[in-house]
């Protein structure tokens, strides 16, 4: 503020002790510095607003900025702010800059978020307080009254909010997957063959493990919009409200859509590095080796060449679309394509890379379900699991956009209603006017 022009006041308890000033501000005692400065930002904590007791009289008609923040959530009954405003009647409260971190301050906005929440119950006041945070770089925005001072600071309190669900369910597949291959492929191949393959551990089960987690959360981004239509399609409205559940399942599918990306790069990154494996190059020997000595050569098999082929080109394929998904949700990117470009991309092109996806694992596995010796105590191959909401996904998403169906969404999503009743019918059945009828 000092560097934009302003004249800065310090009030401390003991100004004859006061440190850490910046050059060209002035300290002085609590009430002279409120006396001086028509704008006081409050920078204590809660706990200590005791002081202000003391201020009440040269604090009215000042406009207070309360820049404080809690430990925690729901810390008290009511925000910081509205506490603020009841404990110094005539002051004229204004919430801002608390969500402002340390670093943007330090850096100079330069690398740091820019925007800057306010809100207060007098316009003028909180005009004040925008201006001062346009001219030190930052972006204000009005949140509009002190009502809403609870939820501005409930901000820097969140811990990726809607992360959580999407990293939950990436955690607990990815604990499950991994149980299951370790049974299915170390312990089973232990217990039956005599054989220690622990060191799959390493590379083979994550890289069995990534994949299948990837597009089983690629899968879940777009299963809650097949809930979401059909939900609509029975209640023949879309004026009904969705299941909790399902509108926090909405609303995090773009962090599904992310981590299932980190997941896919996961994969390429392990499956880059099979040549180079021990294990690898020693079968390759010993087989070269053991058709030399057997002086016999395998047929090259024209069905195998064009199942590996496949699945590799349907994967890389896959990854791209996968790549440019995570791309276009970026918000430089987003803020640069319309509602039907971004819309055509995350649906239209998302819908293609789950179809990509499916299709590499379903090449990959082959003919293996029909193979009883892939069935380990009974358990389905790994990636058979990875199918299951995909294909579940893709079939009813294919019934969906049938004309006949798809004709009714579209209409319903416009606003259409199935038991809706024209203002004209209604008048004739219940003997009201039509003024009447169209004023309710």
């Amino acid at each position: 503020m000092l560097q934009c022009g302003y004249a800065v006041v310090f009030g401390s308890r003991d100004p004859q002790a006061s440190g850490l000033l910046p050059k060209g501000a002035e300290v002085l005692t609590h009430r002279e510095a409120a006396k001086r400065s028509p704008i006081v930002f409050l920078a204590v904590h809660r706990e200590h607003y005791s002081f202000l007791n003391d201020l009440t009289d040269v604090l009215v008609e000042r406009v207070l900025v309360d820049v404080s923040n809690n430990l925690k959530l729901n810390q008290y009954p009511e925000s910081n702010a509205e506490y603020l405003a009841q404990l110094v009647p005539g002051a004229k409260v204004v919430k801002a800059f608390n969500t402002v971190s340390a670093w943007a301050l330090q850096s100079g906005t330069l690398d740091a978020s820019k925007q800057v929440f306010v809100c207060g119950d007098d316009s003028k006041s909180k005009q004040m307080v925008m201006d001062i945070s346009r001219s030190i770089g930052l972006s204000p925005l009005d949140q509009g009254s002190l009502l809403a001072a609870k939820e501005v600071e409930s901000y820097p309190l969140q811990l990726f909010p809607m992360w959580r669900m999407p990293i939950y369910i990436a955690l607990g597949l990815t604990v499950f997957l991994f149980i299951y291959c370790v049974i299915t492929i170390v312990i089973f191949t232990h217990v039956n063959d005599g054989q220690d393959v622990s060191f799959r551990i390493a590379i083979s089960i994550p890289n069995k493990v990534f994949p299948i987690v990837s597009l089983m959360l690629l899968a879940l981004v777009y299963l809650p919009g097949i809930i979401a239509a059909i939900l609509q399609l029975s209640r023949g409205t879309k004026y009904s409200q969705f299941p909790e559940w399902l509108d926090r399942w909405m609303l995090c599918r773009k962090q599904l859509g992310l981590v299932a990306l980190a997941y896919a790069f996961l994969h390429a990154i392990y499956t880059l590095v099979i040549p180079i494996r021990y294990y690898v190059r020693w079968r390759t020997n010993s087989f070269i080796i053991s058709q030399i000595n057997n002086n016999k050569t395998s047929p090259f098999e024209t069905v195998s060449a064009w199942r590996t082929d496949s699945y590799i080109a349907l994967g890389i394929l896959g990854f791209f679309f996968y790549v440019l998904l995570g791309i276009t949700s970026l918000p430089s990117v987003s803020n640069a394509v319309n509602w039907r470009e971004f819309r055509f991309v995350q649906s239209k092109l998302g819908y293609l890379t789950l179809v990509l996806c499916t299709g590499h694992a379903l090449i990959f596995g082959w003919n293996k379900f029909l193979k009883a010796s892939q069935y380990k105590w009974y358990l389905p191959p790994p990636y058979m699991i990875s199918l299951v909401i995909p294909c579940i996904v893709l079939v009813i998403k294919l019934i969906l956009i049938t004309p006949c169906l798809d004709k009714a969404i579209t209409r319903i999503r416009q606003g259409w209603e199935r038991n809706s009743k024209s203002p004209k019918t209604a008048q004739y059945e219940n003997g009201e006017t039509t003024e009447s009828k169209v004023m309710v």
